[in-house]
């Protein structure tokens, strides 16, 4: 199991009360051990995922990129890897990646579009189609090297050509390495909502180097943050203290400071998708945030938000709707409401009814015969799901958030 955070990260069920399932977690030791020592940051560090079709590693260190060729030995036998990406990344990135890999296989570069707005039926038709015209077959590798729609759609791609094969994910943005490549979760989306059409399809590597962080344009790399303060407040207190005392380290990508919050949430995730990967219980507590987030992205067809910015402006929603069900105490709403505006500009509120945004929320994956389902917090480090959360209420959260 992977070291101790989230060591108590089991369902509880004997505390299911009121159509509640309560989810308690633990991080570790409660002392405020912040201290961080740039020479152990630089140490190589290797997270294990242990899920039914088989353990993985997730390597991070600065300067992996470089060892991928390496790092992809283990996985032999190997008839081809295809390095799916896009072309942003690809200018960046990708002759680094395609160097490392050449001196153990070829490698063909397939690049697609990451806007979110892509990330479609069609887009997976096409990458499909040229795997075929290159030959690929089932002891072929796919590399996934990009951000969260890179990897989602490389990953169903993977899923689905020749009824499966293996794929490796190179994060490249901080959403998608502390949170998106971990766990196997692929999909593209519907007009109807988002990921609606995807499997679960674990990777056989994730190979995450903090090094590309630095090349991300500041909204990208805030996006990710938003996703890191998730994890303070599903399950890890000690990192949401962190975040309140030494967030502009973390912006400014300080090495210590960044790497002690990396190797937290990547470990937090593992811990999770270790414990549930099918997201029948414990897992579900990674969604907080993502009821509202999500359909914020349906309502404005993907094009305005990034999704940890969705996610952003959802965690202030799921904190108001907590207070309101009388689960929250007000002071911690305003720390998390606080922490995620400290993170930075979340972009304006579009103009959309309340009543399209419950629609939206009906549609969503945790939703059960249209009824809501919604992760809330009973306080900062302890979340739970909400069964039939009353419409109004949420409809209530929805007109505060726009008033405001």
């Amino acid at each position: 199991m992977v070291a101790r955070t989230l060591e108590r990260g089991v369902e509880r069920r004997d505390e299911r009360k009121k159509g509640r399932r309560s989810h308690e977690v633990s991080a570790g030791p409660k002392r405020e051990d912040f201290v961080l020592h740039s020479r152990i940051r630089k140490a190589v560090k290797q997270f294990t995922v242990n899920t039914p079709p088989g353990p993985y590693a997730v390597v991070c260190w600065r300067g992996v990129l470089a060892r991928a060729g390496a790092l992809l030995e283990t996985l032999e036998p190997v008839s081809g890897v295809f390095l799916l990406s896009s072309p942003p990344v690809w200018r960046r990135w990708g002759r680094a990646l395609e160097k490392s890999l050449r001196r153990v296989h070829g490698a063909q570069a397939i690049l697609f579009d990451d806007r979110e707005s892509a990330k479609t039926l069609a887009t997976v038709e096409r990458l499909c189609r040229e795997l075929a015209r290159a030959r690929a077959d089932r002891q072929s590798v796919i590399v996934a090297l990009g951000g969260g729609v890179v990897g989602d759609v490389a990953g169903f791609v993977a899923a689905s050509y020749a009824r499966g094969i293996r794929i490796v994910q190179v994060p490249s943005t901080l959403l998608a390495q502390i949170d998106s490549s971990i766990g196997g979760k692929t999909g593209v989306n519907l007009p109807e909502g988002k990921n609606l059409v995807g499997a679960f399809h674990q990777p056989r590597l994730v190979i995450t180097d903090p090094q590309l962080l630095k090349t991300l344009p500041p909204r990208q790399y805030r996006a990710g943050l938003y996703e890191a303060v998730k994890y303070g407040v599903i399950g890890d207190e000690m990192l949401f203290r962190f975040f309140e005392r030494r967030m502009g380290e973390v912006l400014r990508q300080e090495p210590a400071a960044l790497g002690w919050a990396l190797e937290r949430c990547i470990r937090a995730k593992a811990e999770v998708v270790s414990a549930d990967e099918r997201e029948s219980g414990l897992r579900e507590i990674l969604n907080f945030g993502h009821t509202f987030g999500h359909a914020l992205e349906a309502a404005t067809r993907y094009r305005k938000f990034l999704h940890g910015e969705a996610v952003g402006w959802g965690m202030i929603a799921a904190a108001r709707l907590s207070v309101q069900m009388k689960l929250l105490a007000p002071a911690e709403e305003t720390r998390i409401a606080q922490l995620v505006r400290r993170v930075g500009p979340l972009p304006k509120l579009p103009a959309v009814k309340p009543e399209r945004m419950v629609e939206l929320m009906r549609g969503d994956k945790k939703a059960r015969g249209g009824r809501l389902r919604v992760v809330v917090a009973r306080r900062i480090g302890a979340v739970e799901t909400a069964e039939d959360v009353p419409e109004e209420m949420v409809a209530s959260v929805l007109n505060w958030m726009w008033e405001s």
